[in-house]
């Protein structure tokens, strides 16, 4: 399982073809009523199989609460659900076993699981478990509007094609035609999204690594396509100077905030009262039809050899010794583009790690 938090313990399971997926999430109150239509409907917003922009594997996403309810009320013990997985084609990962995907975890994977890793649809590095991770998102989004927190996020970007403020959490015309494009091609494109945390009180985190930051970004990187995060003015703090970076404070009844918020609501790895704001940038979707160049671990081309680490665990007749230079063009069912299905990935990843660092001390919920 893999696992996250301080003060709820969120553990993941389970592969893109195993029989299911599944969260656990411990410390969560006793006596709070999930809004199930509400959790459905945040599901359905990263369900795959809607529409000729997202991949054609079609699946429920209804997640299966087997422990920690009773009569739909938190009860205190660790709540577990499962989503089954029932539209599965492995047939079309046979090829990777032996010929590693560019840009994917296929060849990474087997340095360090070895032949018994498992390809199909990616396994345990599947987007797919991402939808496990809006089970949980989807819950602390609920707990922490009871305390007047919300959180958005829409994409600003796809591709070279600019969303127009304010972000739309679904792709514009001109975004849909690019996705359409690079699909025609055997293509695929990636892009940005931005995500805003309203009325997250200030004083949450603490500095060096446990500040607010590191906290988002652990739970943002656990979503595959993610590739680089930015809080506030982020990368474009670079380009100015202090005077034009700086945030003036200034009182607005009895609260303190800033004229304007190129902090992106944290300081110190603290927060300060503002809006949380960051972007994350979100890779291509690695598998593409378009002709590519790979490896074929089982053969030999001008003397090369395969090299592992010192210290893998795995013995040397467990691995092909040799290697062979090989094109590949990836069949089956995939996204163009994943970056409309992975905006309430965002809000559920920034929910996680905004309602656990909350738990801490005075800022209990």
């Amino acid at each position: 399982m893999f696992s996250y938090g301080n003060n709820i313990r969120l553990s993941i399971f389970g592969q893109s073809h195993s029989p299911a997926i599944g969260v656990t999430i411990d410390g969560l109150p006793a006596g709070f009523p999930i809004n199930f239509d509400e959790l459905r409907s945040f599901m359905q917003r990263r369900m795959p199989g809607q529409g000729a922009h997202t991949t054609k594997r079609k699946e429920a996403d209804e997640p299966e609460f087997i422990s920690g309810l009773v009569d739909g009320i938190t009860c205190g013990s660790p709540l577990t659900a499962i989503i089954k997985n029932t539209d599965v084609r492995s047939s079309d990962y046979d090829q990777l076993r032996d010929i590693p995907r560019p840009s994917h975890a296929d060849y990474t994977s087997y340095v360090k699981y070895g032949a018994a890793r498992d390809v199909r649809g990616g396994g345990s590095f599947s987007g797919r478990l991402t939808a496990a991770l809006c089970v949980a998102g989807g819950i602390c989004l609920q707990l922490l509007r009871q305390k007047g927190i919300t959180i958005g996020a829409g994409i600003t970007q796809i591709g070279d094609v600019l969303a127009n403020v304010p972000y739309p959490a679904y792709p514009n015309e001109k975004m849909l035609a690019a996705i359409e494009d690079a699909r025609q091609d055997g293509d695929s494109l990636g892009g940005i999204i931005e995500c805003v945390a309203q009325g997250v009180p200030a004083g949450i985190g603490s500095p060096m690594f446990g500040g607010m930051e590191n906290r988002l970004s652990t739970v943002m990187f656990a979503i595959p396509a993610v590739k680089g995060i930015e809080f506030g003015n982020g990368f474009g703090a670079a380009d100015i100077r202090g005077s034009e970076n700086n945030d003036s404070f200034y009182i607005d009844g009895d609260t303190v905030k800033t004229k304007t918020n190129n902090h992106g609501g944290i300081l110190g790895g603290i927060t300060s009262g503002m809006p949380i704001v960051l972007r994350v940038a979100l890779k291509p979707t690695p598998s593409i039809s378009k002709e590519q160049q790979s490896i074929s671990l089982s053969h030999l081309e001008n003397g090369s050899a395969v090299s592992f680490p010192t210290g893998c665990s795995e013995t040397a007749e467990q691995f092909p010794s040799k290697i062979k230079n090989v094109p590949l063009a990836i069949t089956g069912r995939h996204d163009p583009c994943i970056v409309p299905r992975a905006v309430p990935c965002v809000e559920a990843a920034a929910a996680i790690a905004i309602y656990d660092a909350m738990l801490e001390g005075k800022n209990i919920l």
